[in-house]
Formats: C-alpha cells, structure tokens, sequence
C-alpha cells in the first residue's frame, strides 16, 4: 500500500482509495450479511492509519469491536491465503476508539447548549407548527437581546414562562404570543426531555476539534456514537446528527483537495 492510499479490498485485483480523493461522498449498499459493516470497518482502520480521525454512529453495536485486538482465525487465514490478501494477518491491531454517548451510559456524554442548536432545528426537532416557531423565533430574539443565557431546558421553559407573562408588553414590538402557543411548545418539551434531551442539552457543550484529535504516533481517533438506545428516540437522534453535520460545515474552513481529509464521517 501506498502512503497516500487506502485498502478497501480485493476483487482480481486489490481495490484502494485515494486519499486526496476521499473528501467525496460515497454510499456503502447491501442485503443484510453482505458486508457493510465490515466495510466501514476496513475504510476506518485505514482512514485512522493514515492519521484521518472518523466518526461513525454505531446502532447495532457491532462497530465497538473495532476497539479490540482482533484474534486470528485458522479459516480466515486460508481464505486470505487463497485470495491472495497478503497481508490480512496484519490487520489484527485495535484501533484507538473514544465512544460518545448523548445519554453519558456507554461513553462520553455529547451536549450542546439550546442558544447553539437554535430556533430553526430546535423547531424541527420538536415538530412545531408556524405559529409555534415564531414564538420560538421571538423567544431567542429577547433572549439576545437582553443577553439571557439559554443552555438547557430549564432556562428554556424560564424564558417561555417569562414571554408568556409579558405577552401584551411585547405584542407591539414582536407580534402576538398567545398563552396557548406557549404552553404547545412546554408540552412539546415535555416529550423531548422524555427522549433524553435533558441530558444533551447543557454545559460543557461538545467542540468540535474534539472529534479530529490524533495520537501521539499520529494515528487518528476512531470516534463511535453509542446510538443503540439513541435510535429509540428518532427525532433527538437525526437532530443530533443534523446539528453535528451543521457545526462541521460552519466551523471547518472551505479548501479545495487537500492531501487527506480532516475528519471522516459516516
């Protein structure tokens, strides 16, 4: 293998990815026990050899064992052997895993603060009519305007609590906030916290740069969500993921083809 490549396997000839070439989209398909997993695994392992950190959220729980050192089996060495994949045996070395977890059970708990997830995915997140979001609207607008921290969901319902009591004070201004709206939006809440957004929503909210870090032998970081009790709760899980993918596109700078890619994410 190359320096500047990845294996990816081998049909009659061995399959690599070119790493200037790897900051393009790509799709892995497939039946279930065809290999998917095993895949993600292969592109990972070389991704994080080659010093390219990677995120991947883990459903199932089958991608934990990335983490652990392999064990030779005597039939994958043969089936190796006959393939003519060389050097399979080399593959058996852990790769340097951190788990993440938004519920803090199975890896380090991932939080963000409401101010950073926003009116508009915050709206999506808790399926709010127009009406509703444009009290949400208003509510971050007082909120930055009279520089009121909004980092959970306490100082969220505190807020909403405060407009609904300042209603008619604020119509001239902002436009009508009825009391009904309002308390929509608190039951709304109610089934997000029923989720677990209590536990992601907070301080220390997650930098980014904690997800790109490397090893002292420069090998990157193999990032996994524990998500297998996250996908239970669809809106929270595929909000999480929209906000991560946000924060990526806002923070991380445009370049053209750089020689790797800063952070692989699946």
């Amino acid at each position: 293998m190359s320096d500047n490549t990845i294996f990816l396997g081998k049909s009659d000839k061995r399959e690599e990815l070119f790493l200037p070439m790897a900051n393009r989209h790509g799709l892995v398909t497939g039946a279930t026990g065809t290999g998917k997993t095993v895949t993600l695994q292969i592109m990972a392992e070389g991704f994080t050899n080659a010093g390219v950190p990677v995120f991947a959220a883990d459903v199932k729980g089958d991608l934990s064992g990335i983490s652990q050192k392999g064990e030779p089996k005597d039939f994958l060495l043969e089936r190796a052997k006959q393939i003519g994949f060389d050097d399979y045996a080399q593959g058996f070395a852990a790769v340097p895993t951190i788990f993440w977890d938004l519920f803090g059970e199975q890896g380090h708990p991932i939080r963000t603060t409401i101010t950073d997830m926003g009116p508009l995915m915050l709206s999506r997140l808790m399926g709010l009519t127009d009406a509703q979001e444009g009290a949400l609207n208003i509510a971050f607008k007082i909120a930055d305007e009279e520089g009121l921290a909004l980092l959970d969901l306490k100082d969220l319902r505190a807020l909403l609590k405060n407009l609904a009591d300042r209603g008619k004070e604020i119509t001239t201004d902002y436009g009508n906030v009825n009391d009904q709206t309002i308390g929509a939006i608190q039951r709304r809440l109610v089934v997000i916290e029923e989720q677990g957004g209590e536990k992601f929503f907070g301080e220390p909210a997650l930098d980014i740069k904690d997800l790109m870090r490397t090893t002292r032998d420069g090998k990157g970081y193999m990032n996994v969500l524990a998500a297998d009790k996250l996908v239970n709760s669809p809106q929270l899980y595929a909000t999480f993921l929209l906000w991560l993918l946000s924060e990526l596109f806002e923070e991380l700078p445009e370049v053209g083809d750089p020689e790797k890619p800063k952070l692989v994410f699946f």
